[in-house]
C-alpha cells in the first residue's frame, strides 16, 4: 500500500505541475479484472489512493473509475474522498468484455448517487474500448439512451483498446447526438490533442504521458507538460 500511495501522490504533483485540470485514479494494476462488485481491500484501498492524492494536488478536480464496471463502488469512494465525478464503462446496455457479459445499472448508480454524492458527476463511456455490442446498434441511439435515460453527465469516445485513438466518425456522431460534454478518453497525443479539443470539451489521457509511453506506468513529468503545451488553443 505504501508503494501505491506513494505513485499516486508522485502522478497528481506531476499533473498538477503539467497544468492538467483533473486527475483520475483507478485500478488499472488489478488486470484481470473482476466484472464487478470488486473486493472490500480494493475499495479501502482506492480511498486512501485518493485521498494521497487530494492531500498532494488538492487543486485538482478528482475523477475515480473501479474497474472493470463497479461503479457503485466508486460513487462511494467519491463521496467519501470529495471527488467531483467518476467513470463507468457501461452504464446503460450490456457490452461482450473480456469478463463476460457487463450489464449497465444505471437505475442503481443514480439512486446511489441521489443518497450519498449528488454533486459527483457520472462520465460514461459510449461503445467502450476492450468489448463488443451484443447486437449492432447506431452510436447516435447509445449516446442519446446514455444522456436521456441513463442520466450521464458527459459522454466519452474511445477507440478499441488502450491507448488506440478514438473515431473521428465516432466523435462526430458522438456530438452530434448530444448537448452533453464530450471527451475523447482513449489513443490522444501530443500531436493530435490541439485538433481533437476543437471538435470536443475535453481529452483524458493515459499513455501518451507515461513513461516510455507505457500504459500503466508512472507518469513522465516531461511528456506531461509537452502534451499541455501542445493542447493549449
Amino acid at each position: 500500500m505504501s508503494a501505491a500511495i506513494e505513485r499516486s501522490k508522485h502522478d497528481a504533483l506531476a499533473l498538477a505541475r503539467a497544468g492538467f485540470d483533473a486527475v483520475l485514479i483507478e485500478n488499472f494494476g488489478d488486470a484481470p479484472f473482476f466484472k464487478d462488485n470488486v473486493p472490500a481491500f480494493t475499495i479501502a484501498a482506492m480511498t486512501a489512493c485518493a485521498l494521497a492524492v487530494r492531500e498532494a494536488a488538492p487543486k485538482l478536480a478528482l475523477g475515480v473509475n473501479v474497474l472493470r464496471n463497479d461503479v457503485c463502488s466508486a460513487l462511494a469512494v467519491a463521496a467519501a474522498t470529495g471527488a467531483s465525478f467518476v467513470r463507468v464503462n457501461v452504464l446503460s446496455g450490456a457490452r461482450l468484455t473480456d469478463q463476460g457479459i457487463i450489464e449497465g445499472r444505471a437505475a442503481d448508480v443514480m439512486r446511489l448517487r441521489a443518497q450519498i454524492s449528488k454533486s459527483v458527476r457520472v462520465f460514461a463511456d459510449v461503445d467502450v474500448k476492450h468489448s463488443a455490442p451484443l447486437a449492432a446498434r447506431a452510436l447516435e441511439d447509445e449516446v442519446a439512451e446514455l444522456a436521456e435515460r441513463a442520466h450521464a453527465d458527459a459522454i466519452l469516445v474511445t477507440g478499441s483498446s488502450t491507448g488506440a485513438p478514438a473515431d473521428a466518425d465516432d466523435l462526430a456522431r458522438a456530438r452530434a447526438a448530444t448537448r452533453l460534454p464530450l471527451y475523447v478518453a482513449s489513443g490522444a497525443t501530443e500531436h493530435t490533442a490541439r485538433a481533437l479539443l476543437t471538435r470536443c470539451d475535453g481529452i483524458i489521457v493515459g499513455t501518451a504521458i507515461k513513461r516510455a509511453r507505457r500504459a500503466g506506468g508512472p507518469v513522465d513529468p516531461a511528456l506531461a507538460k509537452r502534451f499541455v503545451r501542445a493542447a493549449k488553443i
